[in-house]
């Protein structure tokens, strides 16, 4: 029982905010690259990403802010489950529509770990919560 409470004090921290900087790396240097290169982008979206509904640019200059945007969030630890959802969103569409691989289950899975369990104790939306 001791290890257990051990582990839920001081490792799970550490592991949920391993989680958030990986994603957050993962996803900021796509966004990264994306704005490189802004006509090649919106060519990709046009001729590549079959991104149902929304046309080329506007999917490029969403896919782009959630890149650039999340990230921080997820790096702050602020408004966490919020950031998660556009980018479970993202890797769905990802796997959907453009390039089917085992690792968007892993994003999705560490994604979705954050969805349901927070960012842990190392981060903003904790001490907020502890205050309010």
């Amino acid at each position: 029982m001791l290890i257990i409470v051990y582990l839920e004090k001081y490792l799970s921290p550490l592991l949920l905010l391993a989680m958030r900087l990986w994603m957050a790396s993962i996803f900021w240097h796509s966004g990264l690259t994306k704005i490189n290169d802004w006509q090649s982008t919106v060519a990709l979206f046009q001729n590549v990403y079959n991104v149902p509904i929304l046309s080329p640019q506007i999917a490029a200059s969403l896919a782009t802010m959630t890149e650039l945007s999340c990230p921080i969030l997820l790096l702050l630890g602020f408004a966490t489950r919020l950031a998660t959802i556009p980018m479970l969103i993202m890797t769905a569409v990802i796997q959907l529509t453009y390039l089917q691989s085992p690792e968007h289950f892993y994003w999705a899975m560490l994604l979705g770990t954050l969805l349901c369990f927070g960012p842990g104790t190392l981060s903003i939306d904790y001490l907020l919560k502890k205050k309010l």
